[in-house]
């Protein structure tokens, strides 16, 4: 017989309700996400009342005890999310974004970044494949990030450390994941095969409009188009049986807003029949350009609703979202790289960074590699980008979002503003949550 206890709601609970007339439940501790229909709602929500309950008389019941949704009476919740962002600092998983260069063939007007240090030195390749070598016999997961400037300009850096972290990451049984982000340019069909060969296999590819928009806010750097030259690449992409993950993000600010809903029907005739294309949609920021005061940034208001719409207007389209939305919600998915122990950016020249955004801040510049495949680290500097979030904000620590982001989705912007850097999913989780219901 079952013994008498209660069970009550997570605090980490969030619930939508869909259009179908069911609901959608999310955790944010456990990551699960789960539909319940119009005829099982009411079991559900009553289930979840502050009150809880004293057995699990069904299987909905019991569904929402398996996934965390309810939880017994004696759980300490807090202790459970202390003790999972203590789980950031384990010394087995190492994140390197690496710039292959730092120059770029594009000139897009709300770009950050100076260009002024090209591509990555002999010296760096070579410290970099002894780091990784030393560290091996340690490692059960690394995941690299390919970045820049432009990181495809210096494909044959991303081969040579490709190859040797992957004979590496074999010899010592280390999981091995990469990404990319490029503007697409130079992502030819051949060029992805490549890619794809060295494990890399998920992908950002900014589009901000149709034709002139799109070159007008991402021309080459001589002034040329872009537009044409990447959608014929991600067609030609099309063709390739292999999966992969690539997500179409646009930029918007109120210079093309208007236009973004052009795009989305654009991207549908091409993409919609295949799932391995998504979009995702931002809103562009003053990142610290040289043309930042001339950008006209929406409002923060205006941003947090657009982006969703934008979203469910893809959606509806019959567009598939991008992965990442639904991946950022799993515990520990919204913590930003930059806050994480394990995760460096390596510069071109060797310089070690915690954050791409602000490579030319002091605070920033955490370390250098030496020529033995040394990482000279500055762990004060390092701290300051690691205990910035929930550990001193009790605002972030009574969060139903808590698991997910820790209080560290951007420690840059906390550093710079002062204010707690919430997600744009976890600011709108409803809408997120229908979603992603309405994208299965």
């Amino acid at each position: 017989m079952e013994k008498q206890m209660n069970y009550i709601p997570s605090r980490f609970n969030a619930l939508s309700h869909t259009d179908d007339g069911g609901v959608v439940l999310f955790n944010s501790y456990t990551g699960a996400i789960t539909h319940f229909n119009e005829e099982e709602k009411q079991s559900a929500i009553s289930a979840l009342k502050r009150t809880g309950i004293a057995l699990l008389e069904n299987h909905i019941h019991k569904d929402l005890f398996r996934d965390g949704f309810l939880i017994s009476g004696d759980v300490d919740e807090k202790k459970r999310a202390q003790y999972l962002h203590q789980s950031l600092h384990r010394t087995d998983l190492l994140h390197l974004i690496i710039m292959p260069t730092e120059s770029c063939n594009f000139r897009c007007t709300y770009c950050y970044e100076t260009f002024e240090r090209g591509k990555m030195k002999r010296s760096v390749i070579n410290s970099l494949k002894a780091f990784v070598q030393e560290k091996a016999s340690h490692l059960t997961a690394l995941h690299i990030s390919w970045f820049g400037g432009e990181p495809l300009i210096s494909l044959d850096v991303i081969e040579e450390l490709s190859q040797s972290f992957l004979s590496i990451a074999e010899e010592n049984q280390i999981q091995y994941s990469c990404d990319l982000v490029t503007n697409g340019y130079l992502l030819t069909k051949d060029t992805f095969k490549r890619l794809l060969s060295w494990n890399i296999n998920q992908f950002m590819i900014t589009i901000d409009g149709v034709g002139e928009i799109h070159d007008r806010r991402r021309p080459l750097s001589d002034g040329g188009q872009t537009f044409e030259r990447i959608i014929d690449n991600l067609i030609a992409i099309k063709t390739i049986p292999d999966p992969f993950n690539l997500t179409i993000r646009s930029n918007f600010d109120e210079d093309n807003i208007e236009d973004v809903s052009k795009l989305t029907k654009f991207l549908k005739q091409h993409f919609a029949d295949d799932e391995r294309y998504g979009v995702l949609f931002r809103p562009v920021g003053q990142w610290g350009g040289k043309n930042d005061e001339a950008i006209p940034v929406c409002s923060r208001t205006m941003a947090n609703k657009k982006i969703w719409e934008l979203t469910d207007e893809a959606v509806t389209e019959g567009l598939k979202m991008s992965s990442m939305v639904i991946e950022s919600l799993m515990p520990s998915a919204s913590v930003c790289y930059a806050a994480k122990p394990h995760s460096l950016v390596v510069g071109a020249d060797g310089q070690l960074y915690k954050c791409t955004l602000s490579v030319q801040e002091d605070f920033n510049k955490v370390g250098k590699i030496d020529d033995n495949g040394h990482f000279q680290l500055d762990y004060d500097k390092i701290a300051h980008w690691v205990t910035s979030g929930e550990e001193t904000d009790s605002s972030c620590q009574s969060c139903f979002y808590r698991p997910a982001c820790q209080g560290n989705h951007c420690p840059l912007y906390r550093m710079r503003t002062g204010e707690r850097p919430c997600p744009y999913e976890k600011r709108n989780i409803k809408k997120v949550l229908n979603l992603i219901w309405k994208n299965s």
